[in-house]
């Protein structure tokens, strides 16, 4: 473990980078980071055999996410300068008239929109009120789209992930957890 990662790796493979982290908590758990590892959530002190085995068990479950997370680096990170200027392009175009519509629907209106190529986070929030979105977005449903753009404007309501905030969320988009999903695939 170094200053700047503060996760013990505990096995490394051409397939799986599994890493843990230790904490106060009570329980393990496991998670596939947006970089395809394998994080493993476990109470300080926990020994290696038995985080071994919570990974086995899971390891079904770790294949399938990692297959996901994987095709998703893929398809983000094969797009050239020029499909990223047409991604850019299209998001103009289509993202601010979508704002513009939600923002009056739901009482909100930021200060400013941004176009970025951002390729592990679909839309953005600022204190200042300013909303960023990644072109990247081009690439899904227009439900998927939609869905970010009413995430990223219900946080000019509730600056936060409460059940408030959902709450705003859910009221412009019902099914967004349907919706967000497609943004993992």
């Amino acid at each position: 473990m170094t200053k700047n990662d503060p996760y013990d790796k505990i096995f490394s493979g051409d397939d799986m980078e599994i890493k843990i982290k230790y904490s106060k908590r009570k329980t393990l758990a496991v998670e596939v980071t947006r970089d395809a590892i394998v994080l493993v959530r476990a109470p300080i002190g926990t020994d290696k055999k038995r985080i071994d085995d919570f990974v086995m068990k899971h390891t079904d479950w770790i294949d399938k996410q990692l297959a996901k997370r994987k095709e998703q680096l893929k398809r983000n990170s094969e797009l050239s300068k020029e499909a990223i200027e047409e991604l850019k392009k299209q998001a103009w175009a289509i993202i601010p008239n979508k704002v513009k519509i939600y923002s009056e629907m739901m009482g909100v209106h930021p200060n400013h929109i941004s176009i970025n190529s951002a390729k592990t986070r679909f839309g953005s929030c600022s204190s200042t009120r300013r909303l960023n979105f990644s072109c990247r977005l081009m690439l899904y449903p227009e439900e998927a789209i939609d869905y970010v753009i009413v995430h990223e404007l219900a946080h000019l309501k509730v600056f936060d992930h409460s059940k408030r905030f959902w709450a705003v969320v859910e009221k412009y988009v019902p099914d967004y957890m349907e919706r967000r999903e497609m943004l993992k695939k």
